[in-house]
């Protein structure tokens, strides 16, 4: 993977990298295009981190469906496919971690001790081998987004991280992995997720700026469902994950939720 992605730059071309852990859907395949759209040559990665998973966490049963998910991005131009085995990513005995401290224990990372610290040190990792100029997230992870962009930031990386698109489903249910484990009952109450962002937006949009509030109004959409269990619904600084006391263009609505046993997770931006 070095040796392909070192032969891209030396030919002078422009690399993108979209990192996923495969069960892909079109919200990935959409960060493909939007690669291509602005690179000459496109890689994506397919790995299931394990250390971005808690000791109670669905690792085990995650979806896997390599065959399928390489095909997928065959068809859609992808030049480089990097899938790596768990032994090669983290040689025995590591002890090395990235963490970016303030940020990691906000939103999913206070739900999700140690997430975070998983995610940077894998993206770490990756960047390092593919050296990308640019790599392509999907904002359905705003906090994902917001952290890596701090790594980048912080450690001097030469990569532009570029946050596209939520891609959702015709009746507003964001595209997730998780997806799957949804019955046909558990989907249309996940519905509630999107319902309740879009109250506190258009509250907001009608001139009502005091977040407190704005979050009222989302808790209780979700309380509305009684089969949901929401983890959180938080107002807060896009770049700093920091709650805010008034909402402004650009701030950040993102909730969490238990749907039966799948936690899923959503955002909207006012």
């Amino acid at each position: 993977m070095r040796a392909a992605c070192r032969a891209v730059r030396l030919g002078q071309g422009r690399l993108g990298f979209v990192p996923t852990m495969g069960a892909l859907h079109e919200g990935h395949l959409s960060l493909v295009r939007s690669a291509k759209t602005s690179c000459d040559v496109v890689t994506a990665s397919i790995f299931v981190n394990p250390t971005q998973f808690g000791p109670n966490e669905d690792l085990a049963k995650y979806p896997r469906t390599f065959e399928r998910d390489r095909e997928l991005l065959e068809r859609e131009g992808v030049d480089l496919l990097f899938a790596p085995a768990v032994e090669e990513m983290y040689p025995a005995g590591a002890i090395t971690w990235v963490t970016v401290e303030g940020l990691s224990d906000k939103l999913d990372g206070l739900s999700r001790p140690g997430h975070f610290r998983g995610v940077t040190t894998i993206v770490a990792k990756l960047f390092n081998i593919v050296e990308p100029d640019a790599a392509f997230f999907g904002q359905k992870d705003a906090a994902q987004v917001a952290i890596i962009r701090r790594m980048v930031r912080d450690l001097n990386l030469p990569v532009e991280i570029v946050a596209c698109p939520i891609v959702r489903e015709a009746d507003g249910l964001a595209l997730s992995s998780r997806n799957i484990y949804l019955d046909e009952q558990q989907r249309k109450q996940a519905l509630v997720l999107h319902r309740s962002l879009q109250r506190a937006k258009d509250m907001a949009g009608a001139g009502e700026r005091n977040a407190a509030r704005l979050e009222a109004v989302g808790r209780a959409e979700i309380a509305d469902e009684p089969c949901v269990r929401l983890d959180y619904f938080a107002i807060v600084d896009p770049c700093t994950l920091d709650q805010v006391e008034e909402a402004s263009e650009g701030t950040l609505i993102a909730v969490a939720a238990y749907v039966g046993n799948t936690r899923l997770i959503d955002n909207i931006l006012i």
